[in-house]
């Protein structure tokens, strides 16, 4: 019996023996997973770059983090708007422009070749491709365009189906101070058009539009107004490159079937609006100012009051063909208004289209201002404009 009391002591102890070795091993692979385990948490997390940094000398600091990147440049529409960007040893890239003056700035990255916004930025430019980040450096006192302690309007958003184009498009409406509180008093009425590539929120988000006039009304300068800010965009096929001349024409007639059929129609009924010649005024920037004149010229009997800014005016004679062809042209319009920056890569064809007004008669002003193709120059353009509006002949 000892023999046998024996080999089974020796199967126990070898059992013990492994089981212990086991549970060593166990214990040692769940220690290195643990060790190995990335951490969860604050621990995993990078915080972004800070971008922009205004500094306290108008100086602005822009960073990107894009380690693998060979080439990175920040481009805004300040003076001497791209400079590049150096990258340190963590990946991030930057650089300190400026000190710049008191204006909202759109700026991107171009990032080996690729325009971007700025990722950590949560303030962008509308626009149908979204690329832009705004900058914003307050004035003091603050600017005309800047949210001040003054009765605020209000903004709507409006959806439709277009008839003219059968499609789903969008329109914003600025309603004055007091207009809730006024249920008989009825406005006239501003059709604002926005540039190439935006859409109906930039004039509000980016323009400042609405804060413009909260202030001219709130100082006594300008006619409390009610202002429809539509979509440009009528046309819009795929293409890769640069619009055609075609493209760009059609475009223009099917906003003009969009905006008189449909958006005129739809405000006009849904507001109080004081849907007349004389109290209707359109003025629009680049493609929108293309389009302001070539709506508001052919239609004398809708709008007494037209404006363009930096606008692209490509043929004078086809754009003013129905002002040129009216001999009452210059009793029906109350104001023809064209301005541009003295640096606008437009300021050539702006001058031809004016030469073309001088050449029929057609009473108009033309103003040339600093700046170049860019919105700190709109936004002054359009605090310009706006006083001048609806005040008596």
């Amino acid at each position: 019996m000892k023999p046998f009391a024996f080999r089974i002591s020796a199967i126990v102890c070898c059992l013990l023996a492994f089981q212990l070795t086991t549970t060593a091993l166990l214990a040692q692979a769940a220690a290195e997973a643990k060790k190995e385990e990335r951490p969860r948490g604050k621990g995993n997390f990078v915080p972004p770059p800070l971008s922009p940094e205004v500094n306290a000398d108008h100086t602005v600091t822009f960073r990107l983090r894009a380690p693998n990147a060979h080439e990175v440049k920040v481009s805004g529409e300040w003076p001497k708007g791209t400079s590049d960007m150096t990258k340190d040893d963590k990946g991030v890239w930057s650089v300190t422009v400026g000190p710049l003056p008191p204006e909202i700035y759109g700026y991107g990255f171009v990032v080996d070749g690729l325009r971007m916004a700025d990722q950590v930025n949560p303030n962008l430019k509308p626009m149908r491709s979204p690329t832009t980040s705004i900058l914003e450096i307050p004035g003091d006192p603050p600017l005309l365009h800047e949210f001040q302690d003054v009765p605020h309007g209000t903004v709507s958003l409006h959806d439709y189906r277009s008839k003219s184009l059968g499609v789903l498009r969008h329109f914003r409406v600025y309603t004055p101070p007091g207009y809730e509180q006024n249920p008989t008093h009825r406005y006239p009425v501003l059709y604002l058009l926005h540039g190439s590539g935006d859409n109906e929120g930039t004039w509000t988000v980016m323009g400042r539009a609405n804060c413009i006039l909260d202030n001219l009304i709130a100082q006594g300068k300008a006619k409390p107004m009610v202002i429809v800010m539509t979509d440009g965009h009528a046309s819009a096929p795929n293409f890769t490159g640069v619009p055609s001349a075609g493209m760009i024409s059609r475009n223009v007639e099917d906003y003009a079937k969009d905006l008189l059929g449909d958006v005129m129609p739809l405000a006009e009924n849904r507001y109080r609006i004081m849907a007349d010649r004389d109290h209707r005024a359109i003025v629009g920037l680049s493609m929108g100012g293309g389009q302001s004149l070539y709506v508001g010229l052919n239609n004398l009997d809708k709008f007494g009051w037209v404006g363009g800014m930096s606008s692209a005016a490509r043929n004078g004679e086809a754009m003013a063909a129905g002002a040129i062809a009216d001999p009452r042209v210059n009793q029906k319009l109350k104001l023809l208004w064209i301005a541009i920056g003295k640096d606008d890569g437009l300021l050539k064809a702006n001058e031809e289209f004016v030469a073309v007004l001088k050449q029929h008669h057609i009473n108009h002003e033309f103003i040339v201002t600093e700046g170049n193709h860019s919105w700190p120059v709109w936004r002054k353009h359009l605090a310009q404009f706006a006083p001048l509006l609806f005040q008596p002949q």
